[in-house]
């Protein structure tokens, strides 16, 4: 087993990478989830979760021997350190637009991020985005349009959405980043290096508040740690090194159709007909990217 799995890390191939991003995708659909189950506040959340991804990660480095220190240069670390700063901040946004507007409004706020990502790619590196492109992201906007549920903007629902939709061109960023820096370096050493960058630039201001949190909190944030970052990240970074960051964000494009139905089934929160065909043009927009004989 513990060959198979190492010989699965190390060979990183198309339908390998695509696996690997609907695996990732789930993990990111309960990152919701365990917020809204958790009583702390985001820096604390955040905070923990890069803990116990940091963890997963040491240790995971070592069972698979992935040497951490190799290759990371000066210009390198730098690097890793910007994706590691954007990646906080697209966790401490997502996760305040969660305490003010709940799971769905900050999950689908967050699910915008496709379309950043496109232009960035076209901005960054001068790629032209093809009409299949254009295609898929049309797809899921607009299964994003109705997977979206009804919300009255003149309460704390804008403030929420705004901040998601922050987050999500942050995540844009970091997908984009990640394609740039990761290079030669493994997966679990870009999401180790970009984790601790989170945990030391956190820690100081949230020492007070991790002391203070409830004994269940630790469960969520550790869950949350383990396996919706330091699993699920590596697993996106790996696959980043195969498909292109505006191909791996459409996959993450599900994630929303995830939380919903993981709302749906712990919160008792029924998702309406609109939702599902939301879901529906989502899927599809996936169907497409697997259809491409070679990444896209």
């Amino acid at each position: 087993m513990h060959r198979e799995l190492h010989t699965f890390m190390l060979i990183m191939t198309h339908n390998r990478a695509l696996a690997s991003m609907h695996v990732a995708a789930l993990m990111f659909g309960l990152t919701g989830i365990f917020g809204k189950l958790a009583e702390a506040g985001p820096l604390a959340i955040v905070l923990g979760r890069a803990f116990f991804a940091v963890l997963a990660l040491l240790i995971f480095a070592r069972l698979f021997s992935r040497p951490l220190m190799r290759g990371i240069t000066r210009m390198r670390l730098f690097q890793l350190a910007a994706c590691g700063i954007l990646l906080g901040i697209h966790w401490l946004t997502f996760f305040h637009a969660v305490k003010i507007a709940g799971v769905g409004i900050a999950t689908l706020g967050f699910a915008s991020f496709p379309a950043f990502v496109v232009i960035l790619e076209a901005v960054l590196w001068k790629e032209k985005p093809s009409g299949m492109d254009l295609l898929k992201v049309g797809l899921v906007c607009a299964g994003l349009v109705l997977v979206a549920p009804t919300f009255d903007l003149g309460d704390s629902a804008t403030t929420g959405l705004l901040w998601a939709i922050l987050s999500g061109l942050c995540f844009a960023a970091v997908s984009v980043g990640n394609r740039y820096t990761s290079g030669d370096l493994n997966a679990v050493q870009v999401a180790c290096w970009q984790n601790l960058i989170i945990l030391v630039c956190l820690l100081p201001f949230s020492v007070g508040a991790v002391a203070d949190m409830a004994p269940m909190d630790w469960l969520w944030i550790a869950l949350l740690g383990l396996f919706c970052t330091g699993l699920a990240h590596g697993l996106f970074v790996a696959s980043l090194s195969v498909l292109k960051a505006r191909v791996a964000s459409l996959f993450f494009a599900l994630e929303p159709v995830y939380g919903i139905l993981f709302a749906w089934y712990l919160f008792a929160e029924q998702p309406t007909l609109r939702m599902l065909l939301g879901g529906v043009l989502i899927v599809s927009a996936l169907a497409l990217v697997q259809r491409s004989p070679k990444p896209a």
